[in-house]
Parts: C-alpha cells; sequence; structure tokens
C-alpha cells in the first residue's frame, strides 16, 4: 500500500495532489447549480460538493472556491438570494462537466452546452430542463472557512421537481431509477448499482435487506 506523508503531499505537484486530494472522499454527487444574475444572465455551473445539512428545514449547503478566482455562482446569489440544484443524469453528463470551464461572466453556459433552462412561476433562478431531479432554494447563510478562503453556502430548500415514478412510498427517491452519476476525483463520472436498502439500524438487531418503498 502506497504512504504519503503530510511532507510529500506538501511537495507534490499541485495538479497532481488536487487529484489525489479529490479522490479521497469516495464518490460524490454530481449536480449543477443554476442561477441568474439582475441583469438577466443566466449562469450554470458543476459542483461536487453539494451536502445535505438538515430536513426540518430543509437544508443542503456547497463549497465556493477562494475569492482569488472568479465565482460567477456566488456573485449571482449573492444579487438575486435565490439558485437551483439540478442533478446530472447519464443522458447529459458530458454537457455537464463542460460548465466547469472558465467561461467569461458574460457567457451563458446553457448556450455554451446546449443545455436548456427552465422556468417556472415564482421561481426567479433557471433550473435544467434536461435534469429528473432539480429544487429551488433561498440563500440563509454564508460561511467562511478560514483555513483555506473557501465559502460554505447554505440555502433553504423551497421547491422541489421530481419524476414521480421515482418518489417512493416512504419519502425514498430512488435517484438510480433517474441515471443520476456520481463523480470522484476531479473529473471521473460513474453510474450506479444499488445493493439493497436496508432496515433501521438498532443494536439490538441485525439489518435486513428491505424493498424501494421501505418495507
Amino acid at each position: 500500500m502506497q504512504h504519503f506523508s503530510q511532507d510529500e503531499l506538501l511537495q507534490m505537484n499541485a495538479r497532481y495532489r488536487a487529484q489525489l486530494v479529490n479522490s479521497l472522499s469516495g464518490y460524490k454527487s454530481a449536480n449543477l447549480i443554476g442561477t441568474r444574475n439582475e441583469q438577466n444572465q443566466n449562469n450554470l455551473a458543476m459542483f461536487s460538493s453539494v451536502v445535505h445539512l438538515g430536513s426540518s428545514p430543509a437544508l443542503v449547503g456547497f463549497i465556493t472556491r477562494p475569492d482569488s478566482v472568479q465565482r460567477h455562482t456566488l456573485e449571482n446569489i449573492l444579487q438575486t438570494k435565490q439558485f437551483t440544484i439540478n442533478q446530472v443524469s447519464e443522458s447529459f453528463w458530458q454537457e455537464a462537466h463542460q460548465t466547469s470551464a472558465r467561461y467569461g461572466a458574460d457567457q451563458c453556459e446553457f448556450e455554451q452546452t446546449g443545455l436548456t433552462p427552465y422556468d417556472i412561476d415564482g421561481i426567479e433562478v433557471p433550473f435544467v430542463k434536461e435534469s429528473r431531479l432539480k429544487y429551488a432554494l433561498i440563500l440563509r447563510d454564508i460561511v467562511p472557512i478560514q483555513l483555506n478562503g473557501t465559502q460554505l453556502v447554505i440555502g433553504e430548500i423551497t421547491d422541489i421537481l421530481c419524476e414521480a415514478a421515482a418518489l417512493k412510498k416512504d419519502g425514498y427517491i430512488d435517484i438510480e431509477s433517474l441515471n443520476t452519476v456520481a463523480i470522484s476525483g476531479l473529473d471521473s463520472y460513474h453510474k450506479s448499482q444499488r445493493l439493497s436498502r436496508l432496515s433501521y439500524a438498532k443494536p439490538e438487531y441485525i439489518p435486513s435487506k428491505i424493498s424501494l418503498d421501505g418495507q
């Protein structure tokens, strides 16, 4: 087994270190975050750092890069206080990856990649039409991470759009049926293969397999 010390990490080529460390957390979610600025310019960007923070209230967060680079997504969210999160499916994973290119502020990633903006009443920012599971959020907090200059952006979910067939009786969403993809490292995309759902873990019981509907 290869062993890397902290000194070796610090001395690595920056790109190699980024790829290595980004692989350590395992499979990550692939999501497109949709925003719009006050000039009605749409923006779309790939994020693999989206994380569940709580269900009551329904909070989701993601990490933005330091302000040493352009951050159109965060700038737009600060203007409108709204954003959408759109899960990436197998049918458009390559187009989704292309949104990570460093387009200028006046270039629209929807137009550059061929993805389709989708608006609904009451939401002032675009969804991705091709996404089969998506939701809108309002900005609730931004938490600076002093160690590296990144920020945790926290939103509260206001609207969810999900294909009905994927929604199970107990509230579970079968994202595998939506062909949702995952990311490892910086640029590797994966399909999933479910093992099973398991019963609620209790100290006195061995967990058992349950159906997709939670039975």
